[in-house]
């Protein structure tokens, strides 16, 4: 980055910035962002308020979720995302053949789904979840990939992060609240059906988006897939650059967004389940999501922006920790106080901070890329940030219901509530030593 161009950006009138926000591809970002967001949970969370509806055991919904780890593991064929066209759809181009094809099995997922119910068993609506998750967490890479290098420089980076974001969070407004009142009327394999519907209707933005070229020069620069050096950079390419660029910095960077969502990862799957045993009725959990939670998403995604512009990333990273660890901890308030009034207080808490924290790791994982190889490593990234807490929600089921006899139903929540608070002081210190390691002068 040059000096002048610093210059140019820090002059950027507010006026400038609206007519960037009008571009065509801030609109496909804003509407694949919501592509990105609608399967997610309804193979996790929203999938553990259905089976718990239906009688499932809370030992079962913990491990069910661990459908998840496909979010987790999908930097192992990331570099086929990166390098390799789609079939018949590749005309569309890499980015957007991937993203269509994902688009499709994930409606086949949520059909299937919906067909199967719980009726047909644990194992058999499973496999479908997983085929959700597994096209969903496809589809991340190519849209990841599309939204930074469709991005013309770093400013444009920030934007559609942020339009991406605010998309996102409205799908998960739709599948964490609208989809529960649907329930509450014509059951879940109707509502799930719906969802299939509007992930239809995705394909859409894929078509009107534009095919990214700024890679294009660097990609034509690599030897082809198919011989050994190719093939060596696909797979380990991604690696080595990271961490030529960022050195003993890398492993601390990776072990810091390792831990970042923990506070969110962990309860995951016991939400829903404590707004059922809790006594709550589908209506009041969908009206305080639908209402407060949108309001406090917006908000924290607002702030969240605005905050790493002011502070820088490292900065706005700490404070989203913080806000993580009191938003997840405030749900054991509902153990002593089940008041609509408190779950709404509770609710937009959690709703700004899980906003706030989200667009602050997902800038930043952003800022650590290289052209090249950009859906590998923000798959590595992203991977690295699912994976443990992915692992373990899986035993949140176990953790509850082991405290349940020495501390009662509610209790046991309260107490992993907390718990998955304090899960925010190990990544708090890896950016405190981060922050000191990247100090100019050092």
């Amino acid at each position: 980055m040059t000096e002048a161009n610093a210059t140019t950006r820090r002059k950027r009138s507010a006026l400038e910035v609206l007519a960037e926000l009008r571009q065509p591809k801030v609109a496909v970002m804003l509407a694949l962002g919501f592509a990105s967001g609608l399967p997610f949970l309804l193979t996790a969370n929203t999938f553990g308020y259905w089976l718990r509806d239906d009688g499932t055991s809370l030992v079962a919904i913990g491990f069910i979720s661990w459908v998840g780890f496909a979010y987790a593991f999908k930097v192992y064929w990331s570099p086929l995302v990166d390098r390799i066209d789609v079939p018949l759809l590749g005309r569309l181009g890499r980015r957007r053949g991937w993203m269509l094809l994902c688009q499709i099995l994930v409606t086949i997922g949520l059909l299937g789904m919906a067909a199967v119910g719980t009726a047909g068993g644990l194992a058999a609506i499973g496999a479908f979840a997983l085929l959700t998750a597994f096209a969903s967490a496809t589809q991340d890479i190519a849209i990841d990939a599309w939204r930074i290098e469709a991005a013309s420089d770093a400013d444009e980076v920030g934007l559609m992060t942020s339009a991406a974001q605010v998309g996102y969070r409205i799908a998960l407004l739709v599948t964490d609240a609208l989809i529960i009142a649907a329930a509450a009327r014509v059951g879940w394999s109707m509502s799930y059906v719906g969802m299939a519907v509007l992930m239809a209707l995705c394909t859409m933005a894929t078509l009107f988006a534009s095919e990214p070229t700024r890679a294009d020069v660097v990609l034509h620069q690599k030897p082809p897939l198919w011989t050994l050096r190719g093939l060596a950079d696909a797979i380990v390419g991604p690696f080595v650059d990271f961490f030529a660029k960022h050195k003993v910095a890398g492993l601390v960077m990776l072990l810091m967004v390792a831990l970042y969502r923990l506070p969110d990862f962990v309860m995951g799957p016991m939400y829903n389940p404590f707004y059922h045993d809790l006594g709550l009725s589908k209506d009041t959990v969908a009206w305080v999501r639908g209402s407060f939670g949108l309001v406090a998403t917006f908000l924290g995604i607002a702030a969240a922006g605005i905050s790493a512009v002011r502070l820088g990333l490292l900065p706005t990273l700490v404070a989203g920790l913080v806000l993580e660890g009191f938003g997840t901890a405030a749900f054991a308030l509902l153990s002593v106080y089940p008041e609509p009034s408190v779950f709404a207080a509770v609710m937009t808490l959690d709703a700004f901070a899980q906003a706030f924290a989200g667009v602050a790791l997902v800038t930043y994982m952003s800022s650590l890329t290289s052209l090249g190889y950009t859906a590998t490593q923000y798959a590595m990234l992203s991977s690295t940030y699912a994976l443990l807490g992915k692992f373990l929600k899986g035993f949140s089921g176990i953790a509850v219901e082991t405290l349940t006899p020495t501390h009662g139903l509610l209790g046991a929540y309260a107490t992993a509530f907390v718990a998955t608070g304090l899960t925010a002081i190990p990544p708090m210190l890896l950016l405190l030593l981060l922050w000191r390691m990247q100090r100019p002068g050092r």
